[in-house]
C-alpha cells in the first residue's frame, strides 16, 4: 500500500512518496510497510539486520484420521464403561471431542447423513489432515524452494494436529531461557517459530485473496512466556531486563485461564500468532533465494500476532505468488496487544483447523481480517508512526469503498469511532490495527458492506 490517499486497501502497494505533514512523525523518508529499494539500506543498517537475525517472536479415510486415536480409544472406554465414566478418564479436552462426535452421530441417525456427509453440506469441503514431522515443519522460515506438502482446493479445510512449539518442538515446560536463548543463537536470520508448509492453493495467483478461516484453535494444557537475556537485544526493554526469564503455565481448558500467579488468572483466548502466504519480492532481503525470515510481517500477513484472530475468525490474504504457499506456525494461548516481551503465552495446539476459500482477482495490498464484531484493518511498517498513518489510511479508504462516505467523513468517523490497536512492536515490522464496529451500521447499508 502506497501512502496515495486515492488508492484503497485493496491497491497494491506503489514505491512512491506523498506529503504527510508530519502529522505522524513520517519526516522526510516516507514509508510504505514494503521495503522498497531505494531504501532497503537504510532501512537495514547492520544492528537491523542483526536484530532481524535474533529476532524470536522473533475423502472418508482423511477425516477419519482426525480423530482416529482419540475415536478408537473412546470406543473401547464405551464398551467397556459407561459414557460418563469414559470421558471422566480421558479428560476435558477428549470430552469435547467425544460430544461433538455423539451429537454428530445422533444427528446423523436422525436424518440418515453419514457424519461425513453432514460435514460436506456445512461447507467443510474436502478435509486435509497435516501433521507435524520433519517433512513439514521448518524452523523460522518461509522456504518457497520446498515442494508443496499439500495441493487444495478452494473450499478445502485443512486439520493440523498436535502442532509443534518453538524451536521444533524443543521448547517444552522445563526447558530454561538460556537453552532456548542459545537454540536461537545457533540459527541466526531464523525466527524461533516451527512452520508448517508450504500448502500450494490450485488456481492462486498474484491479485488474487485467500480467505482464512478459523474454524477451530484447541491448545495444549501448558503454555510459557519469555524474554531473552538483555544482551541479545530483544523485546520492546533489553536494555531494562538483562536477565532472562521463562515462565511455564499450566492451561486449564476447561476454564479457559491460566495461573500466572496466586491470584492472578488470565483468561485464554487462543490463536494462531503466525499464518500467511509466500511475500512479495523486494519485502525485506532473504535469507537465501526464495527464503524469508518468519519474523517479520508484512503484505503476506504471517507473523501479524493479531490477537483476534481466534476461532471463528477470518483473515483476507493477497496472493504474491503462484499458489499462494500457506505458511504457518507460532500458536498462542493469549497476547496482550503489543507483545512487548517477545512472546506471547507460547504453545501447542492439539488442533488448528481452518478452510481456504479463493477470491479471484481482487487485488488487495493488505491483509484485512473479520470477526463477528469488528473489520480489522492493518498497517504494518518499521516505523510505527507510518504503521499507524497507513492503518489509519487503509481504514478510511475501506470505509469509503464500502459506504456512502466521503474520505472526509471516513476520516471523521474514524476518529470518533474506531479503534487504533498496536499490534505488536518487537518483529522488526511493527504493527497497528484499526478496529472498526459493525453495530455502527444499520439497514441496507449494513448489509451492503463486505470484504470481497
Amino acid at each position: 500500500m502506497s501512502h496515495d490517499h486515492e488508492q484503497g486497501p485493496e491497491s497494491q502497494p506503489q514505491p512512491h512518496h506523498h506529503s504527510c505533514g508530519n502529522l505522524f512523525g513520517c519526516g522526510d523518508e516516507k514509508g510504505t510497510g514494503v521495503f522498497r529499494e531505494d531504501i532497503k539500506d537504510s532501512a537495514f543498517t547492520n544492528r537491523s539486520a542483526d536484530r532481524l537475525q535474533h529476532m524470536d517472536e522473533i475423502n472418508q479415510a482423511q477425516f477419519d484420521g482426525c480423530l482416529t486415536a482419540r475415536g478408537r480409544l473412546r470406543r473401547k472406554l464405551l464398551r467397556a464403561s459407561s459414557f460418563m465414566g469414559a470421558l471422566a478418564a480421558i479428560g476435558p479436552w477428549f470430552t469435547k471431542f467425544a460430544y461433538a462426535a455423539d451429537l454428530a452421530e445422533s444427528s446423523a441417525a436422525a436424518t440418515g447423513e453419514s457424519p461425513l456427509a453432514q460435514k460436506k453440506k456445512e461447507g467443510e469441503g474436502h478435509v486435509h489432515v497435516v501433521e507435524s514431522n520433519d517433512q513439514t515443519v521448518h524452523m523460522g522460515v518461509y522456504d518457497t524452494t520446498l515442494p508443496p506438502i499439500l495441493k487444495i482446493d478452494s473450499g478445502d479445510t485443512i486439520s493440523f494436529p498436535n502442532t509443534w512449539s518453538h524451536f521444533l518442538n524443543q521448547m517444552q515446560p522445563g526447558v530454561s531461557v538460556e537453552t532456548l536463548a542459545k537454540i536461537r543463537v545457533s540459527n541466526p536470520g531464523k525466527g524461533p517459530h516451527s512452520i508448517i508448509g508450504p500448502i500450494y492453493v490450485n488456481g492462486a495467483e498474484p491479485g488474487d485473496v485467500l480467505e482464512v478461516r478459523y474454524k477451530r484453535i484447541l491448545p495444549f494444557n501448558w503454555g510459557a512466556v519469555f524474554n531473552n537475556p538483555g544482551a541479545l537485544g530483544t523485546g520492546l526493554l533489553p536494555q531494562d531486563f538483562p536477565d532472562g526469564q521463562v515462565k511455564y503455565l499450566n492451561l486449564d481448558l476447561p476454564k479457559m485461564t491460566a495461573e500466572f500467579a496466586k491470584d492472578i488468572h488470565v483468561p485464554l483466548k487462543p490463536f494462531q500468532g503466525t499464518l500467511g502466504v509466500a511475500p512479495p519480492d523486494g519485502y525485506f532481503p532473504p535469507l537465501s533465494p526464495g527464503v524469508t525470515s518468519s519474523v517479520p510481517p508484512g503484505p503476506h500477513a504471517g507473523n501479524t500476532d493479531l490477537s483476534e484472530m481466534a476461532e471463528g475468525s477470518t483473515m483476507f490474504i493477497p496472493v504474491w505468488k503462484p499458489g499462494a504457499l500457506i505458511f504457518t506456525g507460532d500458536s498462542h494461548a493469549v497476547q496482550g496487544d503489543g507483545e512487548i516481551t517477545i512472546t506471547a503465552l507460547e504453545t501447542r495446539m492439539q488442533e488448528l483447523r481452518i478452510q481456504i476459500v479463493l477470491h479471484k482477482q481482487k487485488n488487495f495490498g493488505w491483509p484485512i481480517a473479520e470477526t463477528s464484531t469488528h473489520w480489522i484493518i492493518l498497517g504494518l511498517d518499521k516505523d510505527l508512526n507510518i504503521a499507524m498513518s497507513l492503518a489509519a489510511r487503509n481504514a478510511i479508504n475501506f470505509l469509503a469503498a464500502r459506504t456512502n462516505l466521503t474520505k472526509l467523513d471516513a476520516y471523521a468517523l474514524c476518529s470518533i469511532a474506531v479503534s487504533f490497536r498496536v499490534t505488536q512492536v518487537v518483529d522488526i515490522v511493527r504493527g497497528v490495527h484499526a478496529m472498526i464496529p459493525k453495530s455502527l451500521f444499520t439497514g441496507d447499508l449494513r448489509k451492503q458492506i463486505a470484504v470481497v
